[in-house]
């Protein structure tokens, strides 16, 4: 018997993946929806999502994407892997996301095409829009300069190219490189660490999109799972994992404060 088997789980609920239908909906993370859709709709510019490791940007910025609506926005996801990213590299992923074809390998011939086209879908009703996820791995100054540029294609309305751009708390000193583009943030947001109720609420949630019993964990084991940690969605899942693992070791229909202290323990965040 596995442990879903004994719990009655479809599938584990706390495996650290941006699986979108599990996203529960603290007030923070409603707020900064709104805060992104409002950016793009009144073509604003520039965004910043900030927030600790493990507390859900991505998650954040993979369902922002699922989000806009196909009909209005051309819109563009960009994970950065290393941070050697180089304006050339950012300029050729864009116009390729953008389906630019025979992309000029110099970077002015490359800026020049790149405008055309956003002119084009901006006179065809659409409006570009480009997430960036891990932004803080754009160290270098020539790339802010790009995104700069690029945020100088507006017309009366507004910009025709709007840039969401997901990261660490560093990504804000990245930004200060280029100090005219910081001062063009236009909407920026904190992802709080959940709070004890959202942490109740977030594990109960999870439980029950995985077909489980929302109630597994005892009351009294909620602010233990809280304190270790400090309210980092990333850390609830690890420990709730964990936790189930331990409880199904011990044959142990709920999951209570010993068993989540054992694991904190295991886990060195006791």
């Amino acid at each position: 018997m596995s442990v879903k088997q004994f719990y009655n789980l479809k599938e584990l609920p706390f495996n650290n993946t941006p699986d979108l239908k599990y996203f529960y909906k603290s007030s923070n993370h409603v707020k900064a929806m709104l805060k992104l859709h409002y950016l793009i709709e009144e073509r604003k510019g520039l965004g910043v999502v900030l927030g600790p490791i493990g507390n859900g940007k991505t998650t954040i910025a993979r369902l922002f994407y699922e989000e806009i609506d196909p009909d209005i926005y051309e819109s563009v996801f960009i994970v950065v892997v290393h941070s050697e990213i180089s304006s050339e590299w950012f300029l050729k992923k864009l116009s390729v996301q953008l389906g630019i074809e025979d992309i000029p390998s110099e970077k002015p011939e490359m800026v020049t095409k790149l405008f055309k086209k956003i002119q084009e879908l901006n006179d065809n009703g659409r409006k570009v829009v480009v997430l960036i996820d891990e932004a803080q791995m754009l160290t270098k100054k020539e790339v802010m300069e790009e995104i700069r540029g690029l945020l100088n294609f507006e017309d009366e309305n507004g910009k025709m190219i709007n840039f969401v751009l997901f990261g660490l708390p560093e990504l804000e000193e990245n930004l200060k490189l280029d100090e005219p583009l910081f001062q063009r943030i236009a909407v920026r947001v904190i992802l709080q660490p959940l709070t004890l109720e959202d942490t109740k609420n977030y594990i109960a949630h999870r439980l029950k999109i995985a077909g489980g019993d929302e109630n597994l964990f005892e009351d009294d084991s909620i602010p233990i799972i809280y304190e270790n940690s400090k309210g980092i969605p990333r850390l609830i899942n690890t420990i709730c994992d964990n936790a189930l693992f331990e409880g199904y070791l011990r044959k142990s229909q709920k999951i209570g404060v010993d068993i989540v202290k054992q694991v904190c323990f295991d886990l060195g965040l006791a």
